[in-house]
């Protein structure tokens, strides 16, 4: 477009009624180096251009004078114009999230001008950075000239902030079987009934509906580019973000505010679980997830991390911007059984075969706490069922390589309960059920996707869960939740539907709710290798079923310990185990062993007494010194107290030092 030098040159335009910038032609007025889009408009019919303005269909606003100039006739000696600011209401400002107000700014302009229109309320700026100058020229006071800075409604970011197109917009739902029926019905009145159309326009309406559903995440067409773009957007939301370089990896940390305090809440001197999607190949990045354990002792995520390294180095950079707190570990055995149970389900067609190689499976496990040697032992196992070459082959691929570093894994950490690995494998379900859930749309290797489904579905579920279940409210989301661990489902099934075989132990029955005719049957009982042939159970999960006949051999001396009680058993056997010579290390063995046992008894007497005013009371006593005088206090290693025992122990510590002066 040619640059004009002059206003002279500049035509003027009157369009009739209200009107936009989209009725006025522009013109570059400027230099080569520095030009804006210009027009001339009458003096009085700004306010017809401003309004119009406003009635932006994709973009409606207010705009307000964010500054402002007018001169009284002969203040002036030398050519000045009067000029005003207009800016759009959402911004400049950016009230939003991840947003701010500008530094300079300290309080809101007085926009009382002659001019109707105001600016909006403070929240609802969101950094639009929509502004026009309007100028009234001194030499041809009947005209103004507008300078249009920037057109477009967007913040810094380049992204709509406000509008119908708005990332913080929600429209009306509309059903696509609506869309596609009205498709039909326009194409009928023109075209008649024809098959060919009515298959044509529902292709038509299909990938419209994708589209529209892709534009909820995707901000750029590509994928990196976009997830910078979100990060830029969602700062709030974000604990640790580093972009992929030669000598970095890619991490994305998220955790918003309320996950934090659900963190704080439930993970603060609780345990810290965490639940990995490496076996989800078609992701482009693995997503670790961290849980803590709510008051229905369900896995609550509070933060996830996007990554596909887990060097320890990489690991340790997101951990120590998380600064998750000191928190015993839990090593979980579901993952490492779900993937057996299912393959040897899916490599195995004989229902008695799956079974036997799922228990020696189970004792090759178990042989960890004895003298068993393993690699004897899976040598054995492939021997046996050499004739199952499908499994064989690849048990041989997949784990022969990495089973002596899970079987060490699980002797060195304690392992979690049938409770805790059925709180994880219920996220990991519910996680992998919202992930494929867009599979259609090829989504599934994008990491934008991936986070728009972790911040909006999965996150909105979890909130309205701990909602409905603290405000006691939304009783069939309530119910929903409680009962959406195995656990907790085994719970409902009574004791006396349970008959375990009293004389090998190789099976116990369970009737079902249903119909006292039904009976299942469940294999290998009390072993964490229990098997069931339930279509729930054979995909690898835990089964109610399994769960409950195993808390019924827990109280049955003739069935075998759950590992998780033999991991409880032989972390206090190797801590108390007596040094070989009579030395200090026999010491502090029984030190440590005693200030353990008791830190045990005061956390089990803090939970279960009614009144802290007793457990003060019992407190055992430790001398300090301040001062010359000696007065007693409260033992360091003793766990914090609610602050309603504050004024007790500071009476108690004044009462001991009056005790001492008069000694």
């Amino acid at each position: 477009m040619e640059i004009v030098k002059s206003i002279l040159d500049i035509p003027v335009q009157d369009p009739q009624a209200e009107f936009s910038s989209a009725d006025l032609t522009w013109k570059k007025f400027g230099t080569a180096e520095h030009q804006d889009d210009v027009a001339l408009i009458p003096y009085t019919r700004v306010n017809d251009f401003i309004i119009g303005e406003c009635c932006n269909v994709e973009c409606p606003t207010r705009f307000h004078i964010e500054r402002g100039r007018k001169r009284s006739k002969g203040s002036v000696k030398e050519y000045k114009n009067d000029d005003y600011l207009y800016w759009c209401s959402f911004g400049p400002e950016n009230y939003g999230e991840g947003g701010g107000i500008l530094p300079s700014r300290k309080y809101r302009l007085n926009t009382r001008f002659k001019h109707p229109i105001r600016a909006a309320r403070p929240q609802c700026m969101r950094g639009c950075t929509c502004h026009f100058v309007v100028k009234r020229l001194y030499t041809r006071p009947s005209l103004v000239l507008i300078i249009y800075n920037v057109k477009s409604h967007i913040n810094k970011s380049g992204f709509v902030c406000h509008g119908p197109l708005g990332k913080d917009t929600i429209g009306p739902g509309i059903p696509k079987e609506n869309v596609l029926g009205k498709n039909i019905e326009c194409i009928q009145q023109y075209c008649g009934s024809d098959a060919t159309f009515d298959t044509l326009a529902s292709e038509y309406v299909r990938k419209l509906g994708m589209i529209i559903k892709r534009s909820t995440h995707e901000l750029d067409r590509d994928d990196q580019a976009s997830i910078r773009m979100w990060v830029e957007r969602s700062k709030k939301s974000i604990f640790f973000y580093q972009d992929t370089s030669k000598m970095d990896p890619f991490i994305l940390g998220i955790q918003t505010e309320w996950q934090l305090q659900q963190m704080v809440r439930f993970g603060r001197h609780n345990l810290v679980a965490a639940d990995s999607t490496f076996g989800i190949k078609k992701l482009k990045y693995p997503l670790c997830t961290l849980l803590v354990f709510d008051s229905r002792h369900h896995a609550l995520p509070v933060a996830w991390i996007i990554t596909p390294s887990v060097v320890k180095s990489d690991m340790s950079k997101w951990k120590k911007a998380l600064n998750t707190f000191c928190c015993p570990i839990l090593f979980s055995l579901w993952l490492l059984r779900s993937s057996w149970l299912r393959n040897v389900v899916k490599k195995c067609s004989n229902i008695e075969v799956q079974w036997e190689i799922f228990k020696r499976l189970g004792k090759i496990v178990y042989g960890t706490w004895s003298s068993v040697n393993t690699s004897v032992a899976l040598e054995e196992c492939i021997q046996d069922f050499v004739d199952q070459t499908a499994f064989v082959d690849y048990f041989r691929s997949s784990w022969m390589a990495k089973i002596e570093m899970w079987l060490l894994t699980l002797k060195s950490f304690p392992l979690a309960s049938q409770a805790a690995s059925g709180a994880i494998e219920a996220y990991h379900v519910k996680l992998k059920t919202k992930l494929f859930d867009d599979s259609h749309l090829g989504a599934l290797l994008r990491v934008d996707w991936l986070v728009h489904k972790l911040t909006t579905e999965l996150y909105s579920t979890y909130w309205l869960n701990r909602f409905a279940d603290e405000s006691n409210s939304f009783q069939n989301v309530k119910e929903e939740y409680i009962a959406s661990t195995s656990w907790h489902r085994a719970l409902q099934i009574p004791d006396s539907a349970v008959t375990l075989d009293d004389k090998y132990n190789l099976f116990a029955k369970v009737a079902s709710l249903k119909g006292s005719s039904i009976t299942h049957i469940v294999w290998n009982p009390g072993s964490d290798f229990a098997f069931f042939d339930s279509a729930w159970s054979m995909q690898g999960n835990f089964c109610k079923h399994v769960i409950k006949v195993n808390m019924m051999c827990d109280n049955d001396k003739a069935c075998e310990p759950s590992m998780s009680s033999r991991s409880f058993g032989e972390i206090p056997m190797d801590l108390w185990k007596k040094p070989m010579d009579d030395s200090i290390l026999l010491d502090e063995s029984v030190a440590w062993s005693q200030q353990m046992l008791d830190q045990i008894k005061q956390l089990v007497e803090l939970n279960s007494s009614n009144d802290i005013g007793i457990v003060v009371n019992n407190m055992p006593l430790k001398w300090i010194s301040k001062k010359g005088r000696k007065f007693v206090g409260i033992p360091a290693s003793f766990p914090a107290l609610p602050s309603t025992s504050k004024s007790n122990l500071q009476k108690k510590n004044r009462k001991w030092k009056r005790l001492s002066r008069l000694r």
